[in-house]
């Protein structure tokens, strides 16, 4: 997961840099956050030096006038970006303001503006610990949905022994794994999905494309990777990076994304054809540049291979869930579609909304799903829209499975 670690300004600061390896040794990866009073017991230089990312340190930029208005909206930025919120040590001072919803700097301000899971791992003087209003603070937290993992018990800093000792690392990792596990609902699939668009060779330097990222369907792979399942990313060419534990299928053309896809059909459980094929190639390539003149151009363009209705003649038993970009009659044009494609499923968007859709990380779309039921998903991060596909497909699979038991 993507997760904001933040760090309040205890003695117990440096443990955070325990933490930081423990969540990587997970496989997370940590965005830290310092309060400026975090600062004078650890240094960011250490945080950014374990992590590879810039420490967060001031709701305001220093710098010059853009930087300045950069920073004054990054903690929305961090909250939409990352999937949980670690806060250790979490101080008595950043529980009272945290229960009384003061935003008066970075991380007080991401804390509010987050809407993903919040784990505390408080650390203080026996004492605080234990005074009323530290108790209230926590329990006002946890009813608005704060999991708190109590400190444990032992020598403190302050020389004293009792509760209020920064939790072991690898104690706040393993319980806060428990607390978000991902859920497991597509382990045992195995997940094929198209990405991106593909180039048709005009001459050796042009060609016809379109607009899409493959944004969606990286999201979509990723997604499925974690849920459990076994993907095969057949992508043409995008600027992403790939995600982890997916086997990616670098291609170019129509005919060779077809290609891919065929080569993979046998072994899918569930196919995602969410790529933007291009609709027609030059089926003679010139070897040589094509020359401008003052005369038109004309080119004879023949239509690329069909892939998702060859697959739906092809599926069997496999699920088929196929795209489609419209720029009206969003609805009707989907349903026509999956129809007469073979779909089990159809997500639609309308790719001509400022914003959203093509080359955007944001998108909102209908699930068109079996008896014309639809689902209405968005506007939302392309990442939330990928989990929210991801839980109709899997939905779907488990009807269907139930109906088979049944016969």
């Amino acid at each position: 997961m993507r997760v904001v670690l933040g760090v309040g300004g205890g003695i117990a600061a440096y443990k955070a840099a325990e933490l930081v390896r423990a969540l990587q040794t997970r496989s997370h990866e940590v965005q830290v956050v310092m309060t400026r009073a975090a600062q004078e017991f650890i240094q960011p230089l250490t945080f950014a030096t374990l992590t590879g990312q810039k420490v967060v340190t001031d709701l305001f930029s220093q710098g010059s006038a853009s930087e300045t208005l950069s920073s004054a909206v990054e903690h929305i930025a961090l909250a939409q970006q990352h999937q949980a919120l670690i806060v250790a040590p979490a101080t008595a001072d950043l529980l009272a303001r945290f229960a009384t919803g003061q935003a008066d700097d970075f991380l007080t301000t991401l804390y509010l503006a987050f809407t993903g899971p919040v784990i505390l791992a408080p650390a203080m003087n026996t004492a605080m610990w234990e005074h009323p209003a530290t108790q209230a603070n926590l329990e006002t937290l946890r009813t608005r949905g704060c999991f708190v993992i109590d400190p444990d018990e032992g020598w403190l800093a302050c020389g004293i022994t009792g509760a209020g000792r920064f939790p072991d690392a690898q104690r706040i990792a393993a319980e806060f794994d428990l607390l978000t596990e991902q859920k497991k609902d597509l382990a045992g699939e195995s997940i094929l999905i198209t990405a991106g668009p593909t180039q048709e060779a005009l001459d050796p330097i042009r060609f016809i494309s379109n607009r899409s990222s493959g944004k969606m369907g990286y999201a979509l792979a990723e997604a499925a990777a974690r849920r459990g399942a076994q993907v095969t990313l057949v992508s043409g060419p995008v600027n992403l990076t790939p995600p982890n534990n997916v086997k990616l299928i670098p291609v170019k053309t129509a005919q060779e994304m077809r290609k891919a896809v065929l080569a993979n059909l046998e072994h899918a459980t569930i196919i995602i054809k969410s790529a933007a094929v291009a609709d027609y190639y030059l089926a003679e390539v010139p070897q040589q540049k094509l020359k401008k003149t003052a005369a038109r151009l004309s080119l004879q363009l023949d239509p690329t291979p069909d892939i998702l209705a060859e697959v739906g003649q092809k599926k069997g038993d496999r699920l088929l869930i196929g795209f489609a970009a419209e720029t009206e009659n969003l609805i009707s044009e989907a349903r026509r579609k999956m129809n007469s494609k073979h779909c089990d499923m159809l997500v639609a968007n309308l790719v001509n909304q400022e914003g959203l859709g093509f080359e955007s990380d944001r998108n909102e779309v209908e699930i068109i799903l079996p008896a014309g039921r639809t689902v209405h998903a968005g506007p939302a991060e392309k990442k939330e829209i990928a989990e929210s596909i991801l839980n109709q497909v899997a939905t779907l699979r488990l009807s269907l499975q139930r109906m088979d038991s049944a016969v």
